[in-house]
This record gives C-alpha cells, sequence and structure tokens, in this order.
C-alpha cells in the first residue's frame, strides 16, 4: 500500500486538483465593452450544399430579449424569430442575398448575409470550441454540453463561437447498423447530444484518424481484418473505455494503416449522430487517406467540415484544397510565445497562395485561458503574457485561420473573453474575400514585422508585431505597402480612430514585449482614375 499513495495523490493533482485562481490581467483590457444596443456580428457569407441540412446562428451582441427577421430567404430556410435560428434545407442552386435584421428595446441592427447554396461549405474559417486542451482524452459528454451551456452564457456565441468538438477520447467498440465505431460509456447518447447542440444553433463535431487506433489509443477507422475488431480490445487490454492498456502496450505500435478502411461505415454513423465537422488526425497525411475520407463524406449528403491534423507538407497544397476544408501546418501548438510565434511566423507563412473560402491551413488550436488537458499537462493559466496573447489573435485573425478556443470556458476570465469578444478584431478573420494575410516587412535585426490583409471592401487590415524582449518602436509606410493618398487608422483592438496618415508619410507605435498593433486602413485600394506622373500621384 505505500508505494500506492503517491500514485494516487499524483492522480489527485493531474485530474482533481482545485483549479487555479485566473491571473488578473485587467488592466490590460483595451477592448470596449458591448453597447446595450444590438450588433450583428460573424460572417457575412455562408454556403451550404443543395439538400443539405442548413444551420446558422445568428450572432448578435446587445441586451436580451431579442427579435430577429429576415427577408430573401431562399425557398426551404425558416428564421426562428426568437433564437435567431435559420434552419432548413434549399435545393436549387444560387447565391441568395437575405437582410438580417434583430432589435430589442433599445435599438436595432440590419445587414445583408450571403447566401451561397453550390459546391462549397466553410466559406470563413470555422470559430468555436474544441475539448482537447482543457479535457484531453477524458472528456465525457456532460463537458461538451457544459461548453455549449458556456458559449452561451458567456456570450461567447454572440461573437460567431458556434463549433462544438469532441476531440480523442468518444470512442469505444464497432457495432450498429453500419458497423462504425459506437461511443464509450462517457457518451451514452451521440445522437441526442447533437440534436441538443443544433437546438441550440451550434454544430457538432467529432474526431477519429486512419490508423488502427489514434493518438490517445482508441481504435480508429480502418482495421487490419474486415470484421472490425482489434485484438487489444479482444484480449482484455483496454480499460473502461476501451482505451489501450498502454501499461502492457505501447500505443506507438498501433498508430499504422489498417489493411481495411472503415471510413463510409464511420461517415455514415456520424451523418446520423448529426456531426458537422470531422478533425481527421494522423502523420504523414497521404492523399490515399485524405480522399477516403472526403469521398465517404461526401457519399452522406450531409455538410460536414473535413478537418486535417497535423504537420500538412506544402507538397499537398493541392491535394488539401481539393479534398479538405481546413488543414493543420505545424504540430501541436504549446502555450509559449516560442510555440506560438514559430507556428504563425515560419510554418504558415509558407501557405498565403492555398489558402480562400472554403480551404484554410490551420494554425492549430488557441492556447488562451485555463489549458493543461493535453496528455502529460496539469490545468493550468496559459504562460502566455497578456501581450502575447493579443498577438496571438491577431495572428490568427490575420491568417485566416480557424480558431477553436481550447480552454474551460466555465473558469473563463474577463480579460480572455475580452480577447475572443473583439467584433472588429474577429471581422479580419471572417473576411468574406478570405485572403490571408501576408508578411510585407520583416527585419530581425529590427526585431518588427509587419502583416497586410486585403479585405473585401478594399479596406486593409495592417498588423505590426514587436519581436523583440522589450519595448520597440514598429513602423511602416503605406506607400510601401501598395496605399496611395491619405490613409485613415482605425484602431481595432480599441476600435478608435487613431489618426490619418500620407501614403509617404511614416506610421510609428511603440509595442510592449512580444506585443502588437492592428489597424484597419480606409480607402484602402481605391478604383480612382491615376493622372499625372507617378512621383507626384498622393
Amino acid at each position: 500500500m505505500k508505494r500506492l499513495f503517491p500514485c494516487l495523490t499524483l492522480l489527485f493533482l493531474c485530474f482533481f486538483a482545485p483549479a487555479q485562481s485566473a491571473p488578473d490581467y485587467s488592466e490590460y483590457i483595451i477592448t470596449p465593452k458591448a453597447a446595450e444596443t444590438p450588433r450583428i456580428n460573424g460572417p457575412k457569407v455562408y454556403g451550404a450544399r443543395p439538400g443539405a441540412d442548413f444551420l446558422y446562428r445568428i450572432p448578435v451582441s446587445g441586451a436580451r430579449p431579442l427579435q430577429f427577421s429576415a427577408k430573401g430567404l431562399p425557398r426551404g430556410l425558416k428564421l426562428d424569430a426568437q433564437k435567431g435560428i435559420i434552419s432548413g434545407k434549399v435545393r436549387k442552386k444560387g447565391s441568395y442575398s437575405v437582410q438580417i435584421g434583430v432589435s430589442n428595446a433599445l435599438g436595432s441592427d440590419s445587414r445583408v448575409l450571403r447566401i451561397e447554396i453550390g459546391d462549397r461549405i466553410a466559406l470563413t474559417p470555422p470559430m468555436g470550441w474544441n475539448s482537447w486542451n482543457c479535457w484531453g482524452d477524458r472528456v465525457s459528454a456532460e463537458n461538451i454540453l457544459q461548453a455549449a451551456r458556456a458559449l452561451e452564457e458567456k456570450g461567447l456565441a454572440d461573437y460567431g463561437w458556434n463549433y462544438v468538438n469532441i476531440d480523442d477520447g468518444w470512442q469505444g467498440i464497432r457495432g450498429g447498423k453500419y458497423n462504425a465505431i459506437q461511443p464509450n460509456k462517457k457518451f451514452p447518447d451521440m445522437k441526442a447530444l447533437g440534436d441538443s447542440l443544433h437546438a441550440r444553433g451550434f454544430k457538432f463535431g467529432i474526431y477519429s484518424g486512419p490508423w488502427i487506433a489514434t493518438y490517445a489509443a482508441h481504435i480508429g477507422s480502418s482495421c487490419d481484418n474486415p470484421e472490425g475488431t482489434y485484438w487489444w480490445v479482444q484480449e482484455g487490454s483496454v480499460d473502461e473505455n476501451y482505451k489501450l492498456d498502454t501499461q502492457k502496450y505501447d500505443k506507438g505500435e498501433l498508430m499504422s494503416f489498417g489493411k481495411y478502411s472503415f471510413a463510409r461505415a464511420d461517415a455514415r454513423q456520424w451523418a446520423d449522430w448529426g456531426v458537422d465537422y470531422l478533425k481527421y488526425d494522423w502523420f504523414l497525411n497521404d492523399v490515399w487517406w485524405l480522399r477516403d475520407m472526403r469521398e465517404a463524406l461526401d457519399a452522406t449528403g450531409r455538410d460536414i467540415v473535413y478537418s486535417i491534423s497535423n504537420a500538412t507538407r506544402i507538397s499537398l497544397a493541392p491535394d488539401m484544397i481539393k479534398y479538405a476544408h481546413c488543414w493543420r501546418t505545424a504540430g501541436d501548438i504549446q502555450d509559449t510565445w516560442a510555440s506560438v510565434s514559430n507556428i504563425a511566423f515560419d510554418r504558415e507563412s509558407a501557405w498565403p497562395g492555398y489558402a480562400g473560402p472554403g480551404h484554410w491551413p490551420d494554425a492549430d488550436m488557441m492556447v488562451l485561458g485555463q489549458v493543461g488537458g493535453w496528455e502529460g499537462s496539469t490545468a493550468h493559466w496559459t504562460r502566455l503574457t497578456p501581450w502575447e496573447q493579443y498577438s496571438h489573435v491577431t495572428l490568427w485573425a490575420m491568417l485566416a485561420s480557424p480558431m477553436l478556443i481550447g480552454c474551460d470556458l466555465d473558469a473563463i476570465d474577463e480579460f480572455t473573453l475580452s480577447l475572443l469578444c473583439n467584433p472588429e478584431v474577429l471581422e479580419v478573420n471572417q473576411d468574406a474575400l478570405g485572403m490571408m494575410g501576408t508578411r510585407n516587412v520583416f527585419g530581425p535585426s529590427k526585431g518588427q514585422s509587419v502583416y497586410v490583409k486585403r479585405l473585401e471592401d478594399g479596406s486593409v487590415a495592417v498588423a505590426l508585431f514587436n519581436l523583440k524582449n522589450e519595448e520597440n518602436t514598429v513602423s511602416f509606410v503605406p506607400r510601401d505597402l501598395g496605399f496611395l493618398g491619405v490613409q485613415t487608422l482605425r484602431d481595432l483592438w480599441r476600435q478608435q480612430e487613431v489618426g490619418k496618415v500620407q501614403d509617404k508619410q511614416r506610421w510609428e507605435v511603440k509595442l510592449p514585449a512580444h506585443g502588437c498593433a492592428l489597424y484597419r486602413l480606409s480607402p484602402g485600394i481605391t478604383e480612382r482614375k491615376m493622372q499625372g506622373k507617378w512621383w507626384e500621384i498622393q
């Protein structure tokens, strides 16, 4: 018994230790509080395939209750005027301009939502929550429902955070009418879980991979025999949730492709449950298994965002565009500046030519708030400094990366909420043009980096980053970035105009260590006729 006590103590500390108090970062909050009057947020375009289930929750901030309206909905769609949820099915392909409106006792707002019914989905980068960075493979149905409740209660859903994704750890054994992967006892009713999420207007995500076992040592979507049975399960070398007993076997031995693919069986089961998003995880990614699951998903007739993990090679870019909606460009992110900056400034920089509506290079889940659910890590508040967290969100916005929160939403603090609930910053990520920001000025000797991202209305987002470990002045000259004439600068984090700058004038800002500034320049790129000598043009 003496040797048992230290083990039990370790387990307690890992899984049941009291949550740490949030650091007090209130002095760093620069995003203004949302107004009580309604404001429609989120993307201005949404795509679905003909005949597929359509589900769109209109993101709106402001005091409740709210009353919603929609004019010009295509045939087959309906609006829940109290919840702001558009649902149904559209049979006919086309582009539909829908005037959506919302009002409360204090005011109203409206905008046009372009609904594209065609061959493409994920017309803007997916935004939502994923279970791994918080719960790891201990995730349960209650954790998922808890996250959905928190998205509503904390106001995150009001800004477009609408995917609720189960990562590794849900899998049991094969069975059911398709001989597909069935859930373990932590997920007693997947169909009911999906229905509950959909009733709130949320999308339902799930996880698998083409190996015979996943990274967390649950069964995968291939097998070495046609019956879909796995030897380590049959001999009982698993726990109560069918995870491999890693005291008996090295899980690395099971990270191999089986002779038989069960992609079609699994995809049909996921469609029956109402799944909207699949994270499909293996390394090295290859074309055969990539295409195998995409064809299986398409055959279900359900719109399921297909997200590939991890560390995709640039040589597979054309295949990713063809078969995937998102793909990870690096290994797993960690909550350190070295990890965030390596992924954003180095790994993502190879992909601008391959990003666009329907296909997004993925910089990985966001490491904000209280994280630490992954294997070998206990719950802790992110090790990123406040200004590194601003840079983290700014980079993901500029890079048009999928944005998936990974923290415990019940424990989320006001500072983290301010990072995730700034509509003007999120608009840069969700812009319908779908361009990925590119690095225009990079001077390691000066310790600065400047990124530029063209937006649909002609304005341009410009992000400045201080790469030094101490305060540094970062600057740009508009003409060097392609702008002519006078530009109005709007600070998107502070949601205020901060000045005007001539195209040949240098704009400078002092930034703290690893800090950033994010501006929207207007009018940006115009179509006015140029006249006179080129060197005299203003």
